[in-house]
């Protein structure tokens, strides 16, 4: 799906900041806010950065990116909004983990944990490497 297709699946108007803002996190794939911000500037500097923040948050909203806290303070945001996993190294580097035999695991080792009126809705696992 090409990018205006992506956004107005999402229910947003596609303009020329919103494309840019997703190329750029696209391109990336996890990014901190700062980097778009940079990004951004640095192909069109008269995009405000509240209009930066704003688009970011729409996306957020409506499905197209995921915001991710880390255990590190940091906040990315990740252009896989599908359940998975990830894996913050040493160097700061954000690696998706996708694997389904893990939330296998995870969901029958917990199963009688959780209340019977709930349902696991999603499992999300920071692991963190160091030197």
């Amino acid at each position: 799906m090409n990018i205006n297709d992506t956004i107005r699946s999402a229910g947003l108007k596609v303009t020329p900041q919103r494309r840019l803002v997703y190329e750029v996190i696209r391109e990336r794939g996890h990014i901190l806010i700062e980097d778009i911000t940079q990004k951004v500037h640095s192909i069109n500097p008269e995009i405000t950065v509240s209009t930066i923040y704003r688009i970011v948050d729409s996306f957020c909203e409506n499905n197209l990116i995921k915001r991710l806290y880390c255990v590190n303070g940091k906040t990315y945001y990740d252009i896989t909004t599908t359940d998975h996993s990830h894996i913050i190294n040493a160097y700061q580097e954000l690696i998706d983990l996708d694997d389904p035999e893990l939330k296998t695991l995870i969901r029958n080792r917990i199963a009688d944990k959780i209340r019977s009126d709930e349902t696991i809705d999603k499992i999300t696992i920071q692991i963190t490497t160091k030197k």
